[in-house]
């Protein structure tokens, strides 16, 4: 059984927008199609999981004495 690379989330999601742009283009067959599309919402699940896992950590990171502290976000 072969190994998949772990792939970060940046790549994960440049290779999902190469995806996209070739499904818009229209110029692959419906085998390829499928395949692509596929791929795509492996991509997605994988984009997701990636994004659930921060949000986790910075939940982790942001509780203060046992309780979760909000804290308004400044765009500065």
């Amino acid at each position: 059984m072969v190994k998949k690379k772990a792939t970060t989330f940046e790549d994960s999601l440049a290779e999902l927008e190469q995806l996209v742009s070739q499904l818009e283009q229209g110029d692959i067959n419906l085998e390829e199609s499928l395949k692509s599309f596929e791929r795509g919402i492996a991509l997605t699940r994988a984009c997701q999981q990636a994004l659930q896992e921060a949000e986790q950590k910075v939940q982790i990171l942001m509780e203060k004495n046992g309780t979760q502290t909000l804290e308004p976000f400044t765009d500065e």
